[in-house]
């Protein structure tokens, strides 16, 4: 039997990436006619096809759906190998490619980059901030190898570890505190009083789930695209909104005369780290586990 040729692999699981040729020859450096012959050299291989051909379009089979799903796997293992490798065969050293969420990179980007550094010196740590639709994309991908999301979340073909819980606060101008409902109830608010984040922001849904929001009159249909913006327009006495406990201990209030109030229900998001089945790297993540949670605000793990 002969073996698939990596490098072919990988010319195939970028052009499902691409879906287009010429974008994914470019994408590996070759010419769109070695992409071409590859992925036949391949499906004469698997003894399958791959792709089905019309003119200059094309779509993946069913077949080379799966073949691809099976390469980033065997892409993520040979990667995972060199990266030992390189690193004489030392879990703690070599490269980690970490994607953290905007609600809550901000917030940790810092204190993490300093703990890794003191506990992990041989680690390079890349860092990279984006949604959790993205970070998703990109790790199911293998351009990055360990996600920090808030939870719960559907991941297909990942694990999931619990690091900490963050809970949400109600923020409120100091001057509009005598207006709040006592005791204070979310749906005696005024109508589009609350400012919440875009949809994209997993940290929306979260809070309108935690803090008992779905449905509630008192969203504004004004969506900002930051927690930045949420305490600019709270700020200036138009609403509230809900921000977590890990922006309030990086102080992101400053001088602004705003009031934060514990969220109805005890309310709160849990964070935790995201994984790639049938990673070989679990003796790095457990420990990068162990550094990230004393992080949060309530941690998990000591």
């Amino acid at each position: 039997m002969k073996w698939p040729n990596l490098k072919h692999l990988h010319y195939l699981v970028t052009l499902y990436q691409e879906q287009h040729f010429n974008r994914a020859a470019q994408r590996c450096h070759v010419s769109q006619s070695t992409l071409s012959t590859a992925i036949q050299n391949l499906e004469d291989q698997l003894d399958g096809q791959l792709l089905e051909r019309d003119h200059k379009t094309f779509i993946f089979t069913s077949f080379g759906l799966e073949v691809v799903e099976r390469s980033k796997l065997i892409l993520q293992q040979a990667s995972e190998l060199m990266e030992f490798a390189s690193s004489s065969g030392d879990w703690a050293s070599g490269q980690l490619k970490v994607g953290v969420i905007p609600t809550i990179a901000p917030f940790i980007f810092e204190k993490l980059i300093h703990t890794v550094s003191a506990e992990l010196p041989n680690l390079s740590l890349q860092l990279q901030e984006d949604t959790t639709e993205n970070l998703l994309a990109q790790l199911n991908d293998g351009a990055l190898d360990l996600l920090i999301l808030a939870l719960p979340m559907v991941t297909p073909g990942c694990k999931q570890m619990l690091l900490g819980t963050d809970p949400f606060h109600l923020l409120v101008h100091e001057d509009m505190l005598e207006q709040l409902p006592q005791p204070l109830n979310i749906s005696d608010l005024p109508k589009n009083s609350i400012f919440l984040l875009q949809s994209e922001h997993c940290m929306t849904g979260h809070a309108v789930s935690a803090c008992g929001l779905q449905h509630a009159e008192q969203v504004s249909s004004l969506a900002a695209s930051s927690i930045h913006t949420l305490i600019k327009l709270v700020s200036s006495k138009f609403g509230t909104t809900f921000v977590p406990g890990m922006a309030l201990e990086e102080n992101i209030i400053g001088d602004a005369p705003l009031v934060a109030l514990p969220a109805e229900r005890s309310a709160y998001r849990e964070i935790g780290l995201v994984w790639r089945n049938g990673t070989t790297r679990m003796s790095l993540f457990r420990k990068f586990a162990e550094l990230v949670s004393p992080l949060l605000p309530t941690p998990t793990l000591k």
